[in-house]
């Protein structure tokens, strides 16, 4: 058997493989681990007693189920397929801690805090994230933010794109994000990062289309609340078809309580500072709107 513990600030998941080849670590390439969840350690430095996931590498056949908070997998998985159960696990164990990780990137701009939330679609955030950089601000996260219970910003993914992705987390809907880049920009902007956390002061749910009229509107407590609410929720796996060729999905590991009150942190959230849907053909004009809206609150 091999044991190995993933830890994300205080949470953390062992993940025991009985069974296979010989290993020194689970996937060899833990950057799709780190893009989603922002700071993932792998250890063979095991604490805790209980394993949350097992691997019977050598039952057959390929299965995936949830029981007395241990998460069973039975024969062969792919790198990718187990690097989304493991970004789920993770996340579960984060929830339980008090870490919120939000599918969305952040940016120091003008001194100020600015959330660009991923929210139901995604559809600029990484482009507004890097106009943001061209005009002098730095990134603090770019495909997750995590926070607290109080909302502060704790950490965040540094990585801007995957360049690889193993097999399990093929995407061909997504576009390649060097020709996002050369659409947008001359050469693609220098991007600065700061480790300075703090309370948001905006959030932007950024919408980029290039045949897009500009529209500016600020969100109710609900649409804010629900926006938030899907950007926390895209880690749970709810919506993973894990295995094309098997069927296998991922297994409910929520709680009914954990969910309210999970909800109950997004309508605090949401009220903490003001948010807005901007929709635009580029990520200039976002953020020239953004501009406009900071210099208001000023």
């Amino acid at each position: 058997m091999y044991s190995f513990q993933l830890s994300s600030d205080k949470a953390l998941v062992r993940f025991d493989i009985i069974g296979g080849p010989e290993r020194d670590h689970i996937v060899e390439d833990p950057t799709f681990l780190n893009y989603r969840l922002g700071d993932v350690k792998e250890s063979t430095e095991v604490t805790k007693e209980k394993a949350d996931i097992v691997w019977k590498y050598d039952e057959q056949p390929k299965s995936i189920k949830y029981v007395d908070d241990q998460l069973i997998l039975t024969g062969f998985w792919e790198e990718g397929e187990l690097n989304k159960i493991m970004v789920t696990m993770m996340a579960n164990e984060m929830d339980k801690c008090g870490l919120h990780p939000f599918h969305s990137s952040s940016v120091l701009y003008r001194g100020k805090l600015i959330l660009l939330v991923g929210g139901e679609n995604n559809h600029g955030k990484s482009m507004s994230q890097l106009e943001a950089n061209r005009r002098g601000g730095k990134t603090f996260s770019t495909e997750t933010t995590v926070t607290d219970n109080d909302g502060l910003f704790l950490y965040g993914s540094k990585n801007v794109y995957i360049r690889k992705r193993a097999k399990g987390t093929e995407r061909s809907d997504l576009p390649d994000q060097d020709q996002g880049v050369a659409k947008f920009f001359d050469k693609e902007p220098e991007a600065p990062y700061t480790y300075d956390g703090g309370h948001m002061a905006l959030a932007v749910m950024p919408c980029i289309d290039g045949w897009f009229d500009t529209q500016v509107t600020k969100m109710g407590q609900f649409e804010a609340a629900y926006q938030s609410y899907h950007s926390l929720m895209n880690f749970f796996g709810l919506n993973q078809l894990l295995s094309g060729e098997d069927g296998l999905v991922m297994p409910i590991v929520d709680t009914d309580e954990r969910r309210q009150a999970r909800g109950e942190f997004c309508a605090k959230f949401a009220a903490s500072a003001p948010y807005y849907m901007i929709r635009a053909k580029t990520p200039q004009i976002i953020f020239d709107e953004i501009d406009k809206i900071l210099d208001e609150m000023e």
